[in-house]
């Protein structure tokens, strides 16, 4: 331990002994440098899990990417898309693609004793990844069978329906329309209104089939697109989803995946089907970047004021050490020494008590939030060790820089005035 470090240890408080202010005061430093950054890790984790989980739901509904025909007029009315599995293969061998899956839609009626209320049958092929709807589950399970559907809590409670339960649905083709009789297997809730209030999941053969669509299996065993029937015929979809690795990549690997792009097929990231929404989401850095630069001022005024009352008390230590040959360096290395060892005290405690209440959050949802307003049932917090690197070395630069000043304040103590022997 180098004499610097040997002094400011000296300056700790310790245990039954007498400080004066000093003492309280970096007690008070500590608490407001671990005040801070608790506020300042929990409001980062809060947003970012509040970004995280709408993308998710949004994405779990529509994937990264949509590729359809552009003679698609609305949802409710798809115009198919031949599956070529050549192009799907070319797809997945995109940088940051995930997974490629088909799907299709139709719009419906579902028709009970006394209410006739209007969904979106989405159907999924057997290759389709259902980790989404799988999480969401909240009674029964996923769809196997071409006559089983997955419908929301909204739907279910609107309608009255449960698990079992035959739901008698009506769709449109052409001129006249046609009736199927699903049965519920499972109910799954997002608290995402906008879409709990509309899908209900089931087969893309049951799609394929009401649209009078060329049938068959999409997911080939290798991962392609490959199947037919009827000889040369092709089955036909609504269109492709594609899923990536990275969202922060979602337009490079969109634009790569739009040149492989036959003419008569477009392309839809999540993020132009929902403008406002990502829009809205990221405003929400803005309130971040005002949070964190709050609480920084915050911990820089509690270190300050303790190390200025510190060198006020201590000053006739630094005129005796200045006396004895100390350099105005050395006194100064001895205040910053101790201060920070005080703010990594205080960002240590922060930290320890942010992921406390983090880990509490998701274990036991102990803030409860309203679901219809925030589309979720609880404050989401996203526990990412990046977030409290970042915060803590960002305090620990703010603090070190804003004691600059008042160490500089040690050249101008003067060892004759604070010596003199008072009578």
């Amino acid at each position: 331990m180098g004499f610097e470090g040997f002094i400011a240890k000296r300056f700790m408080p310790r245990r039954g002994e007498a400080s004066g202010f000093s003492g309280p005061l970096s007690g008070i430093a500590v608490a407001g440098i671990a005040l801070g950054v608790v506020v300042m890790v929990m409001a980062v984790s809060i947003l970012r899990g509040f970004q995280k989980d709408i993308t998710d739901k949004v994405v779990g509904f529509g994937s990264h990417m949509t590729i359809t025909s552009y003679d698609r007029i609305h949802a409710y009315a798809e115009a198919p898309v031949e599956v070529d599995g050549t192009l799907i293969e070319a797809i997945r061998a995109v940088p940051g693609v995930r997974h490629v899956q088909c799907y299709a839609t139709k719009g419906g009626m579902v028709k009970t004793e006394d209410q006739i209320y209007g969904i979106l049958l989405r159907g999924l092929e057997k290759g389709y990844d259902t980790s989404f709807f799988a999480s969401c589950l909240v009674e029964g399970r996923l769809h196997e069978g071409p006559n089983e559907v997955l419908i929301s809590k909204t739907i279910g409670s609107k309608l009255g329906l449960k698990v079992g339960d035959k739901m008698r649905t009506y769709f449109w083709q052409g001129d006249t329309y046609r009736a199927r009789a699903f049965t519920v297997c499972g109910i799954y809730n997002t608290d995402l209104n906008e879409m709990d209030e509309l899908y209900v999941v089931g087969n893309l053969e049951t799609v394929q089939k009401l649209n009078d669509w060329v049938v068959g299996d999409s997911h080939g065993a290798n991962g392609a697109s490959t199947s037919q029937v009827d000889g040369n015929s092709t089955p036909q979809v609504g269109g492709y989803e594609v899923l990536v690795d990275d969202l922060k990549e979602l337009d490079r690997t969109a634009t790569q995946v739009l040149s492989m792009l036959p003419y008569d097929l477009m392309l839809t990231t999540v993020t132009q089907a929902n403008p406002a929404l990502f829009s809205w989401l990221d405003l929400l850095n803005a309130n971040i970047t005002l949070i964190l630069a709050i609480m920084c001022l915050v911990s820089a005024v509690a270190i300050v004021s303790a190390l200025l009352i510190m060198i006020y008390e201590k000053s006739a230590t630094i005129g005796l050490l200045k006396a004895l040959g100390a350099s105005n360096r050395s006194v100064r290395r001895i205040f910053l020494t101790k201060a920070s060892r005080l703010i990594l005290w205080g960002i240590a405690v922060g930290d320890a008590l942010a992921l406390c209440l983090s880990v509490a959050q998701q274990r036991w949802q102990l803030v409860q939030l309203d679901a219809e307003s925030y589309s979720m049932s609880h404050v989401p917090v996203l526990i990412d060790p990046w977030i409290y690197v970042v915060v803590s070395a960002g305090t620990l630069a703010v603090c070190l820089l804003a004691l600059l000043l008042p160490v500089a304040s040690v050249s101008k103590i003067s060892p004759a005035r604070t010596m003199r022997v008072e009578k």
